[in-house]
């Protein structure tokens, strides 16, 4: 059975069509992504309930992939701590064939079933944390073995995969299946899989964070502020959240280095 993934493009002689065409077609392929992730809501809300469990008693979140998948978990990971101020190891993105297979291809490293949880070895992985595996296709080696091994050591384990049934669905105790159909490039799931996977990352990891307590109204108050544009963003939020004006927030988080605080002692700032 031909998976969905690997299924034949609904258009032909991509390469006869027009540059508009091209981008024509592409487009209309791509609005039929957050309708499929929308289907996959009751799944990806049972990972994220039992993903705050685990991480609210002292877990940490893995994401396990190879090639686009693997660069996709990388990219949530390291979004985290500056997004919402948590520490580096909290949400670890790990790829087959390593750090150097982010930016270029490390032939074979998808094949090895035991490398990621030697990978994951290096964070002293613990019956807390949370293991999710990322495959559009759902069968890549690298992650089955890694799901394979964490729930033998009694982790949570979950994906996100782009067929039904796959062999890394049947592995995952929390599976999230997010079927998008056949690629406009036949294969190529960079494309509608690799935004979605996008998708369900941003979902996952924001509202995690949401639900750990890590943004205050809308707002990133715990946020790093590692740029002008971050705290002229920061002095914003303390002026909406405090009434103060513009002086005294910049000096408040001048004087907390952090907005959560600036809010929570401005108060006591102004007696």
């Amino acid at each position: 059975m031909i998976r969905v993934t690997e299924k034949e493009s609904n258009y032909q002689d991509l390469d006869k069509m027009s540059v508009h065409d091209l981008l024509t077609n592409m487009n209309k392929e791509d609005r039929s992504v957050p309708l499929a992730v929308e289907k996959a809501i009751p799944q990806l809300e049972r990972l994220v309930k039992v993903t705050v469990e685990k991480m609210s008693q002292g877990g940490r979140l893995f994401y396990i992939g190879a090639g686009t998948s693997g660069r996709l978990g990388i990219l949530d990971a390291s979004e985290c701590p500056p997004t919402f101020g948590v520490p580096f190891d909290w949400v670890i993105g790990l790829i087959a064939g390593g750090d150097t297979a982010i930016r270029r291809a490390v032939e074979f490293a998808e094949d090895d079933k035991e490398q990621a949880w030697k990978d994951m070895l290096a964070y002293n992985v613990n019956k807390n944390d949370v293991v999710i595996g990322i495959a559009a296709s759902g069968t890549t080696p690298y992650v089955i073995g890694g799901l394979t091994r964490a729930n033998e050591e009694g982790l949570i384990t979950g994906c996100i995969v782009c067929n039904t049934d796959s062999p890394i669905a049947q592995v995952a105790q929390y599976p999230v299946e997010v079927v998008v159909g056949p690629e406009f490039v036949t294969g190529s799931t960079r494309m509608k899989s690799g935004t979605a996977q996008k998708l369900v990352l941003n979902m996952l990891s924001t509202s995690v964070m949401i639900q750990l307590g890590r943004v205050k109204g809308n707002k990133m108050v715990d946020m790093q502020l590692s740029n002008v544009k971050l705290v002229d963003r920061g002095v914003r939020m303390v002026m909406d959240e405090t009434g103060a004006d513009e002086e005294t927030a910049t000096i408040l988080l001048e004087r907390y280095g952090n907005v959560r605080k600036a809010i929570e002692n401005s108060k006591a700032f102004k007696e």
